[in-house]
């Protein structure tokens, strides 16, 4: 009778080299490549088919596929095996060591075969009979692996030199992926043979040699073995144990290093599907040798894979070309080059791009931080480099208004509002950490906008390039920005920054506010017409001095205009809040009197939620939620998912555009509700980054955004205005702070030298 072989399967890979489609939440072993099921199924399948002998099939997979292992497996059984699943992926060197250490804990000194789940054998009669070729020598105390003799020079594969001949050979070395000529040469040699990664051996040889050549990664996996949860779903091991496990291949760890090793020359046909030639070469073809899968247009084409999940792939007189287009997501390669796809996903991976992670799906819910990578290396890394030196007038003062999409500067004037705005991003920057040179561009905005001080100590509010003023005008509306810059440059440390408010605050109280003591005026010549646009910003800024200096005045100064949100500005028939009113606060005539901002919905419902948590108004949570809900039910376009620019009371479009800023403030605005007694909105939050980097910050170039879009989803920015910089800084780190310990951090590339990291970032965000 055939003696048991405990079969361990690995299951924990991602493989990268047939992305688009092969993803980390869904990689190539889940995928059906051959035409009979998915390759986990397949492999499990392969070795319930010895034709006797007990054989226990284990499988080694990932955590996070726990759900997608269990029902692939449902029905099928495992004669005895169970599932075992890592917390983090530590190579192939640690579940070896798992599989032997689960085998002697229940067989003792049995022979195990641990294999691939995502290489493609068609022959499995002839696969058991290769493998039972070399159970002699693994009963010897010898480490098998076995060899197929290559058809082709291959630089993606692996070689073994073996010596001698018959159906056990003795193995001389391994050998990593050749350059194209080494592999020409092996092949021509004939005792060269492509690794195959499966591995046969008794358990006691196996944990000989790890203990001879790698003893910590063997005690670092029996300490997690031992202290794993054993469920009826499958076996957990720990994550603070597992993780502690070197991260290694088992060539590395011990085939490079053992002695004796024996090699068995393959009977069956094998292919790891590897790489997008590789499916070429084992899928059925037609007439012209080409693949075509999906919905798929060919003409004049051959020796091509064509692959689309999904929309209409069309394609025409193309000659061995690999094309694979995702919902997201498209690779075009020669086939040859098509193994390089991983240099593309280590790209994108540098940049934080989700496309390597997860496969789009409407119905798809992400985890919170699903986005923290992406915003971590935007904001680090793109962003703050960019803005602190090309969005910096170094011969004027102050800060360029705008910047081409080449990243030039735009010789426009300079308003105050957007000088305050960069001073504040800054501040903010270094506040959560950021190292750049924030002190020197605090004070060198600081000293820019200085030039536009009026005679009655106001602010002016726009000023020439070179810093004269353009338009003396003191607006509320500004002021509201500078007190904003000058309370968080206050907490950076500026020296100025506090006499500075203090002056800016006075002048508000002279000038700016109505005799009536119902907010404040427009401007300091006064107007008709009243908004509830600068009143907000001055709550923003009255809570930010409040939080710089803990003086409970500031927050008297932000009750005031709670009142008014209260008694004025809050339809609640409507759940809006208008733009524009008469000076009895009376709503505008006309259509003004009818218009209302998903945006400064948004605003408003995160700078309320702030207000109750300092002030105890706990019932303006409520508010805040009705802005937040009446935004998204009437003020979104359906069919980018953004918030428009302006709707009426009554939920009609009336600026069907779509700014970047609206979206930076729905995520502000989601973060803030978030656990505030309402429904959960981490998938929310998630969406809404989501929305502002699909639309308006990935097709733009690297550090920039794409600030106006029409109703079809267009571009129609000629320009990155730097007023919107301070949205989008404020909004992000809000996000990371939110979802601190919610994701992996990431430790990020140095830019310019520099050695940010979001490690770093975050820490001092906390």
């Amino acid at each position: 009778m055939a003696e048991r072989i405990s079969c361990f399967v690995m299951s924990g890979g991602v493989g990268s080299r047939l992305w688009p489609l092969s993803r980390e939440d869904n990689p190539k072993q889940f995928h059906d490549l051959a035409g009979h099921g998915s390759m986990l199924v397949s492999t499990v399948q392969r070795l319930k088919a010895r034709p006797e002998g007990e054989t226990p099939i284990h499988l080694i997979a990932s955590e996070r596929h726990a759900e997608r292992v269990r029902a692939d497996m449902a029905g099928i059984d495992l004669a005895g095996g169970r599932a075992i699943f890592e917390p983090v992926g530590r190579n192939t060197a640690a579940a070896v060591a798992v599989a032997t250490i689960e085998t002697i804990a229940t067989y003792g000194d049995g022979l195990v075969l641990v294999v691939p789940s995502d290489h493609e054998i068609a022959t499995e009669k002839q696969f058991w009979e290769t493998v039972e070729k070399g159970t002699s020598a693994a009963n010897a105390g010898r480490l098998v692996v076995f060899g197929i003799t290559p058809s082709q020079p291959e630089t993606g594969y692996g070689y073994i030199e073996a010596r001698g001949e018959g159906d056990v050979r003795d193995v001389a070395r391994f050998v990593e992926k050749p350059d194209l000529e080494t592999a020409k040469a092996y092949v021509e040699s004939g005792t060269f043979f492509w690794n195959a990664g499966i591995f046969l051996f008794r358990a006691g040889a196996m944990r000989a040699a790890f203990r001879s050549h790698r003893p910590e990664i063997w005690e670092a996996a029996v300490r997690a073995f031992a202290a794993a949860a054993r469920e009826v779903s499958g076996t957990y091991l720990p994550h603070g144990l597992y993780s502690a496990i070197p991260s290694v291949s088992i060539d590395y760890a011990i085939m490079e290093n053992a002695s004796g090793i024996a090699m068995v020359p393959a009977g069956f046909r094998w292919s790891d599907l590897g790489s997008w030639q590789s499916l070429l070469d084992v899928s059925p073809t037609d007439a012209n040798g080409n693949v075509a899968v999906g919905d798929v247009v060919a003409i004049d084409c051959e020796h091509a894979y064509l692959r689309s999940q999904g929309r209409l792939l069309s394609v025409i007189g193309l000659r061995d070309i690999a094309i694979v287009a995702t919902a997201d997501a498209t690779f075009v390669a020669p086939v040859a080059k098509s193994q390089e796809v991983k240099r593309i996903v280590e790209q994108l991976e540098k940049c934080g791009r989700l496309e390597t992670k997860f496969t789009p799906a409407h119905d798809r819910v992400m985890l919170p931080g699903a986005w923290r990578q992406r915003v971590a290396h935007w904001l680090l890394e793109e962003t703050l480099p960019l803005w602190s030196t090309m969005g910096v007038d170094e011969r004027h003062g102050g800060f360029h208004e705008a910047l081409s999409f080449e990243a030039a500067p735009l010789t426009k004037p300079k308003r105050m509002r957007t000088m305050a705005r960069q001073v504040y991003a800054f501040s903010v920057a270094k506040l959560r950490g950021w190292d750049g040179d924030a002190d020197r561009l605090i004070a060198h905005g600081l000293a820019f906008m200085g030039k536009g001080r009026t005679e009655s100590g106001g602010w002016a509010r726009v000023l020439h390039v070179d810093g004269a003023i353009a338009d003396a005008c003191e607006d509320a509306y500004d002021h509201a920005c500078v007190l904003l810059a000058l309370a968080h440059a206050h907490q950076a440390g500026n020296p100025d920054a506090l006499r500075l408010g203090q002056e800016t605050l006075a002048f508000l109280d002279a000038h700016l506010e109505d005799e009536r003591l119902t907010g404040f005026l427009e401007t300091s010549d006064g107007t008709e017409l009243r908004r509830t646009n600068p009143h907000m910003h001055l709550l923003e800024a009255f809570l930010a001095w409040y939080t710089a200096t803990g003086e409970r005045g500031y927050l008297r100064r932000a009750a005031r205009i709670i009142d008014l949100f209260r008694s004025h500005f809050f339809d609640a028939e409507s759940w809006t809040i208008g733009e524009y009113f008469d000076n009895a606060w009376k709503p505008a005539a006309g259509e003004q009197g009818q218009w209302t901002e998903p945006g400064h919905h948004f605003e408003w419902a995160s700078l309320l939620v702030e207000f109750a948590g300092k002030s105890g108004q706990a019932d303006l949570i409520a508010f805040a939620r009705k802005l937040y809900a009446s935004a998204i039910a009437n003020g979104l376009n359906r069919s980018t998912g953004l918030a428009y620019g302006a709707v009426s009371r009554s939920g009609l479009p009336l600026d069907l555009g779509s700014r970047s800023w609206p979206q930076a403030e729905a995520v502000k605005a989601a973060v803030a509700l978030d656990g505030t007694g309402g429904p959960d909105l981490k998938p929310e939050i998630e969406a809404r980054v989501g929305h502002l980097f699909r639309w308006h910050i990935d097709p733009a170039p690297l550090g920039m955004w794409i600030d106006r879009i029409d109703e079809k989803g267009r571009s129609v920015a000629t320009e990155v205005p730097a007023s919107i910089f301070y949205h989008l800084v404020t909004a992000l780190m809000q996000y990371l702070d939110k979802t601190e310990g919610a994701a992996t951090v990431y430790q990020l590339p140095a830019s310019d030298g520099k050695s940010t990291s979001e490690a770093s970032f975050i820490k001092a965000s906390a």
